[in-house]
């Protein structure tokens, strides 16, 4: 089953990846998450061999991967799905062009014009009886497109970019979208960026496209919140916050009150 269809029957969850460390992808992988969201916007990883090794250690488990991108760029768009990603999450999208430019990157012709080579993961090196058109067919229909929503020109533009053809989904940004309007920052939305989350919701269903974004924390009440509220896919937060709470937790439960007893304790006499 593609990560597509899976999404079909269903809300997804996954966890975004900051440390690029491969043994953490493959954690992520085997946890019973449905998908790894791979970042190079906020990264300082590159479109090079170490970022197509943290796509194949994804691939080695049955969970999908999508890569937010750094911009726009057709070449690394393209790039990144033939290293075998099933999805690209293009960041600040504000128009409908910018969204049409990633649909032409992402899917071949007819919906696109994407460049095509049999010599690449996605295309399996041409083993398998390759055949091309039923290669393309199969791209077009398994690759997500996802621009992302966190400027306040999205939602201005916002039926105009949902009606590109072969966008498949689209990324809430929060704490972007309250940047861009001068607002206060958090997951917790406020009343202007709570509306927009709520129109695009609503706007998105009626054409059949999914709406992810991040759940912080990520709580039985919150994810189950999210998904009434209209999140079909979800990210439970990222490999470096959790690792962070691990490190709050055990300093807060366990070092500093030891430190304390340590400290309170008397001391034994040292031998002259």
């Amino acid at each position: 089953m593609t990560f597509k269809e899976k999404l079909k029957q269903g809300p997804v969850f996954g966890m975004a990846c900051f440390t690029g460390t491969t043994c953490v992808i493959e954690s992520i992988a085997q946890s019973g998450l449905d998908f790894i969201y791979l970042d190079l916007e906020h990264t300082n990883y590159m479109l090079d061999e170490a970022f197509e090794k943290q796509i194949m250690a994804a691939r080695l488990h049955d969970v999908g991967v999508l890569v937010r991108m750094a911009d726009d760029n057709e070449v690394a768009i393209r790039k990144v799905l033939e290293w075998g990603a099933d999805g690209v999450v293009v960041p600040h999208c504000k128009t409908a062009e910018m969204a049409r430019r990633c649909v032409e990157a992402a899917k071949f012709s007819p919906m696109g014009r994407r460049g095509g080579e049999s010599n690449v993961r996605a295309a399996g090196f041409g083993y398998r009886d390759f055949d091309w058109n039923r290669y393309m067919r199969e791209q077009n229909e398994n690759t997500l497109v996802i621009p992302m929503d966190e400027d306040f020109e999205f939602t201005e533009n916002l039926d105009e970019i949902l009606d590109v053809p072969g966008v498949d989904a689209i990324n809430f940004g929060p704490i972007d979208y309250a940047v861009s309007c001068n607002l206060q920052v958090g997951y917790a939305m406020g009343d202007v960026v709570r509306e927009a989350f709520g129109t695009l919701v609503g706007r998105a269903k009626e054409k059949k496209i999914g709406v992810l974004g991040p759940v912080v924390p990520p709580t039985r009440e919150n994810l189950l919140n999210a998904v009434r509220d209209g999140y079909t896919m979800i990210i439970v937060g990222n490999d470096m916050w959790h690792f962070q709470q691990a490190l709050k937790g055990m300093m807060a439960n366990a070092v500093e009150p030891a430190r304390s007893e340590l400290e309170a304790a008397p001391q034994p006499a040292r031998e002259a």
